[in-house]
């Protein structure tokens, strides 16, 4: 599993001009799963994603969590960060699972955030979605387990 972590102030996610999901201060974090991907990685990354250390301490050091700072996590399925752009001008998706095996791993990645303690937010899997977001330092990571 890939996991892309932009530290926000605010993000929200729509489908067909309605918002599915929104949070204030914490992580956006787009999320794929690859072909080979089990349920144990995605908890892996979970636990991962709601430890790491990229919000300033008071001596402005990236010292905490998403969870130190009372910060939630939004979700966004994206089966394109696992792009192969290696060769040629045009992407390979083929490392990318199918939405049979994605889907639900993808449903326990969520489930295994909240259990981190940490507020949790979610797109919507197959559907085109519009992601607003306000980014805040910038701070970007990405995380492969």
């Amino acid at each position: 599993m890939r996991a892309l972590l932009q530290r926000v102030t605010a993000a929200r996610v729509s489908v067909a001009g309605e918002t599915v999901g929104a949070i204030e201060q914490g992580l956006l974090v787009y999320v794929s799963v690859a072909r080979d991907d089990t349920a144990a990685r995605g908890e892996t990354l979970a636990r991962k994603v709601a430890a790491m250390r990229i919000f300033p301490d008071a001596e402005g050091k990236l010292n905490r969590s998403v969870g130190d700072v009372g910060g939630s996590i939004l979700v966004i399925p994206n089966f394109s960060l696992l792009a192969d752009t290696r060769k040629g001008r045009r992407p390979s998706f083929a490392p990318a699972a199918g939405s049979e095996l994605a889907k639900p791993l993808q449903e326990a990645f969520v489930r295994a955030v909240a259990q981190q303690g940490v507020g949790v937010a979610c797109g919507r899997f197959g559907a085109d979605m519009a992601i607003e977001s306000v980014a805040d330092g910038p701070i970007n990571i990405l995380v492969e387990v």
